[in-house]
């Protein structure tokens, strides 16, 4: 999403991160990896638990195929693998909400390489 910021931003959108740790890695985060948006802290998982995210089991974690497959096209795409947060279960998700509390697009992860298509979400914001 860092990539086409500007182009939500342009379409009346935000990004905002929300992370697994405490303020301190997601300042290290943000700073690291020049994160242009807002990150928060769901550092006991609040969050992640209203909004339905899911964890997976640690074993099947890594050694999920999926995963693995998902770490090295990040590798070579020249994503560095960063120290794991407090949650390194817990799954990630997008959501496209507004105006007001409407939900105009979601995706739960269902495994550590799955995300939402960029155009998705874009497609989303436009309506």
């Amino acid at each position: 999403m860092r990539e086409r910021y500007d182009e939500i931003q342009g379409l009346g959108g935000e990004v905002v991160a929300i992370g697994t740790e405490n303020q301190g890695y997601a300042a290290a985060f943000v700073e690291e990896e020049h994160v242009p948006f807002p990150v928060l802290v769901d550092d006991e998982g609040d969050a992640a638990r209203a909004a339905g995210v899911q964890k997976v089991n640690f074993f099947k974690l890594i050694l999920n195929p999926r995963s693995w497959a998902g770490t090295r096209r990040a590798r070579d795409a020249g994503h560095k693998i960063h120290k794991p947060g407090g949650r390194v279960t817990q799954l990630g998700a997008t959501f496209v909400v507004g105006p007001g509390a409407q939900v105009r697009y979601e995706h739960l992860d269902t495994h550590s390489a799955d995300h939402a298509p960029i155009d998705a979400v874009i497609g989303a914001l436009r309506g």
